[in-house]
């Protein structure tokens, strides 16, 4: 049996990867993967998995889960992925496109698709696309880059260390123009905090104390409780009733609204990317986080518009201000949108998969944005990530170590 091609494509915020992926399994691939020609193809993505999902919520109807009577939507990103590929692998194709198939996973479930893919790698060719050089697979030996849709060959694997920070900010962050005051000491406390769904134990005796102007990481793998934790703490999640919760000096089920959470709160992930799709300058985008809007509809003050200018002149996106955030690159809509959280200084500020998808560049540039905020604010900063992001600066790292009977919490 002949040895199996396979190669790695690094793709960059500008890289027009859909093109690409629609040409080869549609059976008209550039001459790089004439190979693939007439073969039988399947594509593990973000975005095969999201049709699944949506088909099983509209529908009831479950492709790839049909052995489990747990919803694919409540799954850890791990196990989706696993999912994934089972299914893929029982149609038997010839070649699998991977499309940044280490996205969202916790180190362990990394090391453990790697192991299956290096596995099935000498019965089916692979095809990864990889924003992020140390994810590329080891046993492939053929390296192209993605610019724009110009592919070209690289002769040897791109060096993987990773980038230093980049400082391509210019200046200190902007003053708030509108106050949000909060003087105690405490935001948020956890204490001994347990969660369950359906009997499922989650969390078990959390306990976590997050004080006015810490930068935190929290870390976990897949499944360990994370994002249960901050949809407590936004006070999107219900479980947090009943429990020794307190946001902002309140106990959790006291009276508060969940917009009294949300207004001291701003909040990032990249699927929020996705739900802006009018057609608003880059300049309104940024106005527009100081009324909590999608785009501007109002004529901006004087003070809002300087504002905004002087945002975007710290992320030299200044000259751009009259471009449509619909027709910016991932790496800039991010950038935007992490600038739109902070505008307002908010109480509060949460990132969550902030760099997921991004090429080592932007997920640099994006880093060096976020440590500035905690530096030369006063606004408390949780930052959640399965990737180690280099050049991440917090002062304390809160861990969730899985275990049957929930997870439990400490600081690293």
């Amino acid at each position: 049996m002949s040895k199996k091609e396979h190669w790695a494509i690094f793709i960059d915020n500008s890289s027009r990867k859909g093109d690409l992926i629609s040409s080869i399994l549609n059976e008209n691939p550039p001459k790089e993967f004439e190979a693939l020609r007439g073969l039988k193809g399947a594509l593990f993505s973000k975005l095969a998995l999201e049709k699944f999902i949506d088909e099983e919520d509209r529908h009831g109807n479950k492709v790839i889960t049909t052995n489990t009577p747990q919803a694919l939507r409540t799954m850890s990103s791990g196990e989706r992925k696993k999912a994934l590929l089972a299914h893929i692998l029982k149609s038997k194709p010839e070649y699998i496109v991977l499309d940044n198939p280490f996205d969202n996973l916790d180190f362990s479930s990394q090391e453990a698709l790697k192991k299956d893919l290096q596995t099935i790698s000498s019965e089916i060719s692979i095809l990864q696309l990889v924003s992020r050089k140390i994810d590329a697979l080891p046993f492939i030996d053929s390296f192209f880059r993605l610019e724009k849709d110009e592919l070209n060959a690289v002769s040897v694997q791109i060096e993987t260390s990773a980038n230093n920070e980049i400082s391509d900010l210019n200046g200190t962050i902007p003053p708030s123009i509108q106050k949000l005051n909060y003087n105690e000491k405490v935001l948020i406390e956890l204490k001994n905090v347990n969660v369950s769904y359906l009997e499922k134990p989650i969390l078990q005796g959390i306990n976590w104390k997050i004080k006015k102007g810490d930068f935190w990481e929290l870390r976990g793998k897949n499944g360990s409780g994370k994002t249960t934790i901050l949809s407590m703490i936004t006070g999107e999640n219900p479980k947090g009733y009943g429990k020794e919760l307190f946001i902002f000096g309140r106990k959790k089920g006291t009276g508060e609204s969940v917009w009294d959470i949300k207004k001291q709160i701003g909040y990032f992930t990249p699927s929020m990317t996705d739900k802006f799709m009018g057609y608003h300058s880059v300049e309104n985008m940024i106005i527009s986080g100081l009324n909590d809007s999608i785009g501007l509809y109002t004529r901006p003050t004087e003070i809002q518009s300087r504002t905004a200018k002087a945002w975007l002149e710290l992320i030299g996106m200044w000259s751009i201000r009259n471009s449509l955030f619909h027709d910016l690159s991932m790496g800039q809509k991010r950038l935007i949108m992490c600038v739109r959280a902070m505008i307002k200084h908010p109480i509060l500020l949460i990132f969550d998969e902030p760099t997921a998808g991004l090429d080592d560049t932007s997920a640099a540039l994006f880093v060096s944005l976020v440590n500035k905020f905690a530096k030369e604010s006063d606004t408390t900063i949780i930052f959640v990530s399965h990737r180690k992001e280099p050049n991440l600066n917090p002062d304390f790292v809160y861990e969730l170590h899985m275990d049957t009977k929930g997870s439990t919490g400490g600081i690293k």
